[in-house]
């Protein structure tokens, strides 16, 4: 309990009772013994994610499409750090499958640590009416209904000190001209996130986001033509796209007890924009 003290500004540390708390953790392997639920984890984001939490000794669970050559490079890079990983193919728009793959986790691992919801698609499109209302829907249903759809499945299984961190954007918070619908499904990841962070609260589990910038992922030339790929991350102040491995250590930090005071939040890895948060 804090004691009330009468002291001289600036004050002095060493009469408050008690000693604000100021060392460091150990150097040490941050998630041991902890499981996690990635889904997109095959490649980009969610790959890079992947290796760095087994790096820190969590088992991993991979949720993907159908890219089964970037899945097991990530299943492969994971298990060369002596954890395992469990590849679960499938289609996360359907609610069906979002429950499946934390069945198959909690089958596999017999607990669930940390879910990252990261899994995401995008069309580019000029104008309003170019957007066309199947790739408006599936951008909801894979962006954000499998987000809640996920999350609700594994929610029983979530303990005290569970972690949830969902994927945005930048776009999320300045919007995008040619990515209108995708800009939409990560503004509702937004408040999602900060709806459920303060719903979870009382059973300290926290829940937080990460919104990058333009990231060297398969998305990326599979979206855009050689003029687009070229501009990609050369409006950022950093003039350059980024490296999913420059993300990577958002998620860590946020699954880790490093993080254990913040709830509701958004880590912006974009390249030096600033946004309102």
């Amino acid at each position: 309990m804090m004691k009330k003290t009468t002291q001289v500004r600036p004050g002095r540390e060493k009469k408050m009772s008690p000693v604000p708390d100021s060392q460091p953790g150990a150097l040490q392997k941050k998630l041991v013994g902890k499981v996690v639920l990635i889904t997109g984890g095959d490649s980009g984001i969610g790959k890079a994610v992947a290796i760095l939490f087994a790096q820190h000794g969590a088992q991993l669970a991979i949720s993907y499409l159908n890219e089964h050559e970037d899945a097991a490079d990530t299943k492969a890079q994971v298990e060369a750090y002596g954890q395992q990983c469990l590849l679960i193919p499938g289609d996360l728009s359907k609610e069906a499958h979002c429950k499946k793959i934390v069945s198959l986790t909690l089958k596999k691992f017999k607990k669930l640590d940390v879910l990252v919801n990261n899994a995401a698609i995008h069309y580019p499109a000029k104008t309003l009416d170019q957007i066309t209302t199947p790739n408006f829907l599936h951008s909801f249903r894979v962006n954000f209904f499998s987000y809640f759809f996920t999350t609700k499945a594994a929610l029983p299984h979530l303990k005290k000190g569970a972690c949830i961190i969902n994927t945005a954007s930048v776009v999320a918070f300045r919007g995008s001209s040619e990515l209108m619908d995708y800009a939409a499904t990560k503004g509702a990841i937004v408040s999602f996130t900060r709806s459920l962070s303060l719903n979870l609260a009382g059973k300290s589990i926290r829940v937080n986001g990460v919104a990058p910038g333009p990231i060297w992922t398969p998305l990326i030339p599979s979206s855009f033509k050689n003029k687009g790929l070229k501009k990609h991350g050369a409006d950022t102040p950093l003039g350059r796209t980024g490296q999913p491995n420059e993300v990577a250590p958002s998620y860590l930090f946020l699954a880790c007890d490093d993080s254990s005071y913040i709830n509701g939040q958004f880590l912006h890895p974009n390249g030096g924009e600033i946004v309102n948060t």
